[in-house]
Order: C-alpha cells, then structure tokens, then sequence
C-alpha cells in the first residue's frame, strides 16, 4: 500500500515538470485556469489493491472517477504484449449514488463483522432506462476499507444537486391505485441505500397536496417528489410556483419555484414525466432524483376574466377538452376503456368552436412591444403546450416542435375538416412524423395566446341530457353560463369568455433531462 502511494507521488512529480511547460504555452490563449481544474479533477488521491472477481487490480480514485486495471506479474518475454490485453474500466463518480462496507456476518448477527471490502452501487444507462449496477472491491484490511469508504462518501456528499431531504407526496388513487405499492418496493429501497431523508404525505382528495404545501417549511428541504399521474404532477407545479409568488409576495407576476420537483410516474399516461425521462420508469424516474439530474423547465399561466385560473404545461380546447370531459364523467370505467369511450363518442359528435384565436409570435416579440396576430374561424381543436409532451401513444410528443426550455411554447390549430381526415391527424401522432402536414393544421412557436369562444353555449342540450347524472365536477367551473370544458394537463377545467395563455421561462426545476423521443406502446385499438 505504502510503495504504491510513493509510486504514485513519484509519477505525479513527474507530470508536474511536463505540464509547467504546457501551461507557460497555453496562458496566451486564457486556457490556464481550464487546465488547472483539470489538473486538480484528475489527481490521484487513493491508489491501493483490490480483488475484482478472482483478479487483483490496481486500483486508483480521482475526484470525478474510479480506474482499475488488473495487475499482471512481470515475464521475461511478451511482457508487454501481455499488459495490452488488459484494458483499463472506468467509473464515473457522478453516476454512483451509495457505497457500503461489506462484512461476513454470522447467523442473526446484526452488526459488526469480518471487513470483506467495499460495494459501490452506481447506475448505467440501457437506451433510456437507467438500471442499478455493483462493484465489488474486495479487500480484508479494515484501515484499508476504511480509507477509502471515507474518501469516497466524502466526494459523493460533494454533489451539491443531490438531494439530503424530500418531501413525497402519494396519491394512492393515481390510474390502478399501485402508487403506493411503486413507491415502497421501486422507490424507497433507493432512497434509502442513498441515505436520503423522506416526509411522505399520502393525499386523501384533490386539492390535499396544495394545501399541505402552502403552509409547510419549505427550506427544510431539498426537494419534491410527486408519486402520481399527470393530475397530481400539475396540482405539486402549480402549489410550487404559487408558494414562490406567495414567499417573495408578487401576486401578479410569476415566481420560479425554489425546489426541484421529482416525478415518480404511477398514472396512466404520464406525459410530464415521459417528456423528462423518456419513459414511464420509477426506476429510472428514481435515479434521476437521487442523482440530482436537473432540468429546467417552461411553464404557462392561464388566466381567465383577468384572473390567474392555473400553472400547467398544456392545454387543449375543442375536441381535447370535450373528450376529457365524457371521460371524466365515466370514472367508473376502467381508465384504458374511458379513455377510448370518449375519444369514440367525441368523434362520433364531432363538431368545431367558433372562436377567435390570437397568439404572439416567439420569435417576433420584444420587450415593451406586442404585436398580436389575429384570426377567426371554426377549429375542431387547439393546443398549447410548453414542452414536448411525450408520451407512449405518441413517443415524439404531441407537440415535437418545442422542447423543455426554450422559452416558447408550441400553438397547434385544426381547422374544421371532415371526420375522417380529423382522424388521420390523430393516428400519425403515433408515428414519427407527419401529424401536421394537413392543410386544415397550421402550428406556430408562441410566447402569448388568446383564445375567446364566439358561441353562446359550452356544452350542447344532447350532451347534458345524455351525461346530466354524472357526479364528477370539474376542477375549476367558470361563473359566467358558457362554460367551456379545457383540458390542462390532464385536468378537466371550466372556463368562459377569453382565455389567456402566457409562457414563463424556465419557471420550474424538474429532476430528469431533455430527451427527444419517449418508448413507445400499441396505439389506442379504436383507431
């Protein structure tokens, strides 16, 4: 151990000399201070003997990373040769989230032990899933386990982005009920191996989460995690920028949320957590979080009769909107079947809205000035939507054309059409491309959207007679007698007269990253 470290101060001598001269050439061109983190990443703090499998390796630890090479015994020919056979592995630091001492422990033996080495528990990418790994560094040195286990939670405990404490909220009715059930065995077995603190909150009804987060200490935590649909993602957004304004008291003006929102997919589309992690995981939704994988994130306001009504990530009016409120009003229904019920009964009545559509173009808009486009006509439906919108019916996003922070959000209007070229619009959704080369689509890239329903009434005669006895009510009803039904985030609601849709920049952190395509399922089978 002690011959390997003055090896290793003797090479690092060396190397020194070499690079002076390197900096003394690269100070002209400002690279020095570069170089010099660098340098300081990359040097040796540990190098000692470990068993890997049934081989010993040399094995030597920087601040970003762990390399072993197998230790091969000299021979007086072909000893070169030989060394090249082996090749050097390599572990990045930031990818490992826990490392334990392992011990031989007798039968019912609680603590204590024979010291057998170290395990480090890291995490490798398969196409988008993030899967647990182990290394086993086997070693009977206690001192010399020790060392090192020191040294390396040390470094782990340097990723400042790494959450310590969590606030969990559970909704325990999200799509099949198994929220609970994919928090305790995908989930908590991590956080807890990565020694993460939790306050879990299991919600009893809508509305629970914001509650509970208006009036709790915020700055004893490092994050939030959500365990649920696209429902309860948008309720944690919106409680998390609405604390924020409420904390630096601006009621008018948005605030960015102060804490990171994770997102343990357990719903039935899960379109915000597959736009940040490419796939409905807990697993993989779970690494991000303990890894501190952070993204930022566009929002929307959307406000009504000049009042703000909601914070989300999309909305859609028309033929969106109405097929969420059949669906909402068949919650009896299994959720695959009431999804398709009412994409069917919406189709089967299909009408357009009457409405005014405005929207302020991104790229067009400078500060003080606001030159709005305007245009009337009749749309089967219309979307705004911040982020992308993965999903696996529709892996490139029902809206591919923006993404997670570039300011601008994605307006995508159809234009009233038969039914049957309606309907080929929306199973190319499904494919890769091709959902908007329709003459009745046009999309643009917005910062403001304006939309005010030119049609006495939100809701038909026939629909009300044929679902009045529905007991399910929209989240947010409108007070005025035209009420119209909106789908925001997965949430059914209820706005009359004009609608204005405004998009933040980067107005929320989520643990995840940007990603261009989700994993993709079989289409809905009423197409």
């Amino acid at each position: 151990m002690s011959e390997l470290n003055e090896e290793a101060q003797a090479e690092q001598r060396d190397s020194g000399k070499k690079k002076k001269k390197k900096r003394k050439k690269r100070r002209e061109t400002g690279k020095e201070e570069e170089e010099e983190e660098e340098e300081e990443d990359e040097t040796v703090l540990l190098r000692g003997i470990f068993k890997v499998g049934k081989k010993s390796h040399d094995v030597l630890l920087t601040r970003t990373k762990l390399t072993w090479t197998p230790i091969v015994p000299e021979t007086p020919t072909g000893h070169l040769k030989l060394q090249e056979l082996y090749f050097k592995c390599v572990l990045l630091l930031r990818d490992v989230f826990a490392v334990k001492v392992k011990r031989r422990r007798a039968a019912g033996q609680q603590s204590g032990g024979t010291v057998l080495g170290l395990a480090l528990f890291s995490c490798r990418r398969r196409e988008k899933r993030l899967e647990e790994d182990t290394l086993h560094l086997h070693n009977a040195s206690s001192e010399h386990t020790h060392i090192w286990y020191n040294s390396l939670k040390e470094l782990l405990t340097g990723f400042s982005s790494r959450p310590r404490y969590l606030k969990v909220f559970i909704n325990p009715s999200s799509h099949k009920k198994e929220a609970v059930h994919i928090y305790r065995e995908h989930v908590a077995p991590l956080f807890k191996m990565a020694d993460l603190r939790t306050d879990i909150t299991v919600t009893e009804r809508k509305g629970h989460a914001l509650s509970v987060m208006k009036e709790c200490k915020l700055d004893e935590y490092d994050g939030v995690v959500c365990v649920g649909g696209d429902g309860s993602v948008a309720e944690l957004c919106h409680a998390l920028v609405l604390r924020a304004q409420l904390d630096a008291n601006s009621p008018e003006e948005p605030v960015k949320a102060v804490l990171p929102l994770g997102i343990i997919p357990a719903g039935s589309t899960d379109v915000v957590s597959c736009s940040v992690h490419g796939v409905r995981d807990p697993v993989t939704a779970a690494f991000h979080i303990v890894l501190g994988h952070l993204q930022q994130v566009d929002m929307c306001s959307f406000s009504s009769y000049g009042h703000l009504v909601h914070y989300g990530f999309s909305a859609m009016f028309g033929f969106g909107g109405r097929s969420l409120a059949r669906a909402e009003k068949k919650r009896w229904m299994l959720s695959s079947r009431r999804r398709e019920y009412a994409l069917v009964k919406t189709l089967a009545r299909l009408r357009p809205e009457d409405c005014q559509l405005s929207f302020l173009p991104a790229k067009k808009t400078t500060e003080g000035e606001e030159s709005w486009t305007t245009n009337h006509g009749l749309y089967l439906n219309i979307s705004v939507m911040s982020i992308p919108c993965l999903s696996p019916h529709a892996p490139r996003g029902l809206a591919p054309n923006t993404s997670l922070a570039n300011g601008s959000a994605s307006l995508i209007a159809v234009g009233n059409t038969s039914r049957s070229e309606f309907v080929k619009h929306l199973k190319r959704y499904s494919s890769s491309s091709g959902q908007f080369n329709f003459p009745f689509v046009e999309t643009h890239s917005v910062s403001a959207v304006k939309i005010r329903p030119r049609s006495l009434t939100g809701c038909s005669e026939e629909e009300s007679e044929e679902e009045g006895d529905a007991k399910h009510t929209p989240i947010i009803q409108s007070e005025g007698a035209a009420a119209f039904p909106w789908n925001i985030d997965g949430e059914l609601v209820e706005m009359a007269s004009e609608v204005l849709i405004r998009v933040h920049s980067r107005l929320i952190t989520l643990y995840g990253e940007e990603v261009d395509e989700a994993e993709s399922a079989a289409s809905c089978s009423c197409f």
